[in-house]
């Protein structure tokens, strides 16, 4: 099957065994639906485990959206998910959602719950005062998992409407999100990893936790907020594009989805990263929550 010059399917057996592959390239690739937000929750919750509770938690929301799309899709509703302009208005949703959990994980060290009857079916997670909760990592995947983008729209137009019956249509962006899903969790487990291997004592960790992840968020949701209402107002400044010569999804153009993850992630995240650890260093761990409200 070559996606790049003829995306037609083979059979739907090898189909699914093909959007699992895909799943995992889409997970471990830069992508701005992923990678900012698992990176901000991974941070905020500063151990392994936590990590990849986050990665785990935003992929399974993002794999449910993207089952739901596949259905979908096979009732003949793929003009309609693959919109020109659909992309920028999800980018909107996802920046007024990244925004307002950055706000309020900043100046109000609380998280945000939209979905609280949701959030009492889950697993316990860690509380405000000891982190950052991944639960409305949730939230963050379903509503992230509506942007498309190559893979979104060969699965969307080529394989889930050659799928044999209604009965398994939804299998394809099932299996995609579940490849997704292990990259996610592999991803967050590193962030976590590399956050609860710091020096720092428990109240310094959580201090860092909830001002990266703040901060992240914060700025993100400022950035996808702006790039969707650009891109609505003047779509041709989202449309351009800088082929890196490379044959893999995600790193084939420098684009403007690619620069929200260097912006966010690379900018926001690690310059917030590299702050709180200075502060936290500074005030001691005993006085990391003082620095924390001396300092938002």
């Amino acid at each position: 099957m070559n996606f790049w010059n003829d995306p037609r399917h083979i059979t739907w057996i090898i189909d699914l065994g093909t959007v699992f592959l895909m799943g995992l390239v889409h997970g471990i690739t830069p992508d701005e639906h992923t990678w900012p937000i698992t990176f901000s929750y991974s941070i905020g919750s500063y151990s392994t485990r936590g990590g990849m509770r986050a990665g785990l938690f935003f992929s399974l929301a993002f794999t449910v959206q993207r089952a739901i799309a596949s259905e979908l899709a096979y009732f003949a509703l793929a003009r309609f998910l693959t919109q020109p302009r659909e992309e920028e208005v999800v980018y909107l949703l996802v920046g007024i959602v990244m925004l307002l959990s950055g706000y309020f994980i900043l100046y109000r060290r609380k998280t945000l719950h939209l979905l609280p009857w949701l959030e009492r079916l889950l697993p316990h997670v860690r509380e405000d005062g000891e982190g950052v909760p991944v639960k409305l990592a949730l939230l963050h995947g379903f509503v992230a998992g509506w942007g498309t983008g190559a893979f979104a729209t060969i699965i969307y137009t080529t394989i889930s409407p050659h799928m044999p019956n209604a009965w398994v249509a939804f299998l394809p962006g099932l299996l995609y999100g579940l490849g997704t899903t292990v990259m996610q969790i592999i991803a967050g487990a590193a962030f976590g990893r590399w956050m609860e291997n710091r020096q720092l004592g428990t109240a310094a960790k959580a201090f860092v936790g909830r001002f990266v992840a703040g901060n992240t968020l914060f700025i993100g949701g400022v950035l996808f907020v702006l790039a969707g209402a650009v891109g609505l107002v003047y779509p041709a400044l989202m449309d351009w594009q800088v082929s890196t010569g490379l044959h893999i999804y995600n790193l084939d153009t420098i684009n403007t989805a690619l620069l929200l993850v260097i912006f966010i992630v690379g900018g926001a995240g690690f310059s917030s990263l590299w702050l709180g650890l200075r502060k936290a260093s500074a005030y001691g761990p005993s006085a990391a929550d003082a620095a924390s409200d001396r300092n938002p």
